[in-house]
């Protein structure tokens, strides 16, 4: 995901060649340093989006958005980046659909895309994993084995909780996910408005260090 933003109003740009190089370089580092400090309260704005929008269940989803400040490139000023290296948080940003062969994990909660990677695998690799139609939608389900005892227990629990029943015997058939071609996924993030409020903040670290240099 990549949204740019910019504000003006702090100096002439424009300016900026042709000053002298000692004077390019206080600027730069005045930037920078600016960049660092309001960055961070920019950062914060965005992970403070992003705990609205989600059920947070781990502090490093929260914490994998970042404030970095680009500034190798010393014939241009520095910038800001904040982003996430999380790849599908964009899409929540925007909505859209996702298209494809997809299994969706039958559970009350969230189960992690590795974990139920790990349990698909699992089934697969014993041979106890089969599709069957049902009420006009395909379900992927298994047997209730000794061998797939700890890839199962979660969705065990579900299953009882679905039926009322007080446990599932051995053989039993249990859902395990439901196949679907598509996924249609509604807006949930607002990170531009939340980086966009954060900008006067921002700026006032910047225009702070300015003064300095």
């Amino acid at each position: 995901m990549r949204i740019d933003l910019t504000t003006a109003g702090l100096f002439d740009a424009r300016q900026f060649n042709a000053w002298s190089t000692e004077r390019r370089d206080a600027i730069r580092a005045a930037l920078k340093r600016g960049m660092q400090s309001g960055g961070r309260e920019v950062r914060d704005a965005a992970r403070t989006q992003m705990r609205g929008a989600f059920n947070v269940k781990r502090n490093s989803f929260v914490s994998s958005m970042q404030a970095k400040v680009l500034d190798k490139k010393t014939d241009r000023l520095p910038a800001l980046l904040i982003g996430s290296k999380i790849p599908w948080l964009g899409l929540h940003e925007k909505g859209g659909t996702v298209s494809g062969n997809l299994l969706i994990p039958l559970l009350p909660g969230r189960i992690g895309p590795k974990r139920f990677k790990a349990v698909i695998d699992g089934l697969l690799r014993s041979g106890n994993a089969f599709f069957v139609e049902k009420n006009g939608k395909v379900i992927l389900m298994a047997e209730n084995i000794r061998e797939n005892a700890s890839q199962l227990n979660r969705f065990k629990r579900a299953e009882r909780g679905r039926t009322g029943a007080k446990q599932i015997k051995r053989g039993q058939e249990i859902p395990i996910a439901v196949l679907v071609k598509s996924v249609k996924l509604n807006r949930r993030l607002d990170l531009t408005g939340a980086v966009q409020r954060s900008l006067p903040r921002l700026a006032s670290a910047i225009q702070k260090e300015l003064t300095k240099s």
